[in-house]
């Protein structure tokens, strides 16, 4: 066998020395430099987090975007108007049907179409279900994010009795492709309402076994009381929208303030706001959030109107030139569709309207002068998916 040379040698130690400063480099006038991604635990998927330390405490915390941009907006160019729910369907991959509902109400706005009550209704049923689904495992993922594995376990197992249910009535699990311009593809099986309701209870449950396990553990506490705190008027600047703003104390939800073509004045129900601001008020919103939207769904399961689930319109869509813009209270916050049609059987532009992107986008003034324990607890409290920045 060939002795290893001194040079193959300072060649290997240059390429171990390489990898190291990729991950964590000195510097000797602004302190240290600490990456976290773009492959991290602690970021929701492709996000790099470079994050400048005197110490143990942040000077500067900046997050790099752009790692997985997969252009969703010039892609609707080139589909037709029925294409396009495949499309955003996965923007926001826990969000489910509640992706699909503003771009089709956008559309059925300039055709001047509504669709028919049990439509509606049932629209608002599978867009709370998507709520519960996605909330749900940011409960449990918050807590493995302090270092809590079991409540992740938990969010896993109860969010499949959610999952069961969208796909019973859409036939798929993640990504239905289900909503349609004037209504739905189909109606719903029979036992669907009393297999839903069964399974809201079960929520419930895992609501006050979450209060319990997480929400009142002094640990959890000590990570998040006082931790990442958004005043009011820094998070309605950064543009927050959904749990993030309501936990600054605001009290906005569209579902209440601007309703749009679902069932959610028809029923009654809360908006949840905390004063505080921080992780743990975060956190608190949208547990309650949860056990919300299963009162939502059990009201509106109980009153579901009979009827078509289809108005009429022409089997080959064509949208008149115009232009529209329907915003929605998506899970993660409000998502918006600016629909530019020129007559054509797909759009001319889509501009979409995200939560996550200004969610990253406080992080800077968020995380200044924290700990490095700290932002992590802040990156998952503020609650962002990758799908649903880069677009």
């Amino acid at each position: 066998m060939t002795a290893i040379s001194d040079r193959q040698k300072l060649a290997y130690a240059n390429a171990q020395a390489a990898d190291g400063r990729i991950n964590l480099e000195f510097e000797t006038d602004e302190g240290m430099t600490l990456n976290m991604g773009p492959q991290h635990p602690a970021t929701h998927g492709t996000l790099r987090i470079v994050v400048k330390l005197d110490g143990e405490q942040v000077i500067k915390c900046e997050p790099i975007m752009g790692y997985m941009h997969r252009g969703y907006e010039k892609l609707t160019e080139v589909r037709t108007y029925p294409q396009v729910t495949t499309l955003v369907n996965r923007i926001d991959w826990l969000g489910s049907f509640a992706n699909e509902v503003p771009f089709i109400l956008a559309a059925e706005k300039l055709m001047d179409v509504e669709a028919p009550p049990r439509a509606q209704w049932i629209r608002t049923i599978l867009f709370e279900l998507s709520r519960i689904a996605n909330i749900s495992l940011f409960v449990g993922d918050m807590a493995l994010h302090i270092g809590a594995i079991t409540a992740a376990f938990y969010a896993f197992r109860d969010r499949e009795y959610v999952l069961n249910q969208i796909e019973a009535a859409t036939g798929g699990r993640f990504h239905p492709n289900f909503d349609r311009i004037g209504g739905l593809k189909d109606d719903l099986p029979a036992g669907w309402i009393a297999d839903t309701k069964a399974s809201m209870s079960k929520l419930r449950d895992f609501c006050d076994q979450m209060e319990t396990l997480v929400e009142g553990n002094e640990i959890f506490q000590a990570r998040t009381r006082g931790i990442g705190v958004i005043p009011a008027d820094v998070a309605l600047a950064y543009g927050l929208s959904g749990a993030n703003l309501r936990a600054s104390g605001v009290d906005w939800d569209l579902r209440r303030d601007q309703p749009v073509g679902l069932a959610w004045n028809e029923v009654d129900w809360k908006v949840w706001t905390h004063p505080d601001g921080d992780s743990f008020a975060r956190f608190w919103v949208r547990l309650q959030e949860i056990r919300e939207a299963t009162k939502i769904v059990d009201q509106l399961c109980d009153g579901l109107p009979s009827g078509a689930i289809m108005a009429k319109v022409p089997r080959i869509i064509k949208v008149p030139e115009g232009e529209a813009w329907v915003a929605t209270e998506n899970p993660l916050g409000e998502m918006g569709y600016y629909v530019v049609s020129k007559g054509d059987l797909g759009p001319f532009r889509v501009k979409i309207r995200t939560a996550s992107f200004n969610n990253v986008a406080v992080i800077p003034w968020v995380t200044r002068g924290v700990y490095v324990p700290d932002v992590v607890t802040i990156l998952a409290s503020l609650y962002f998916i990758l799908g649903d920045i880069d677009r």
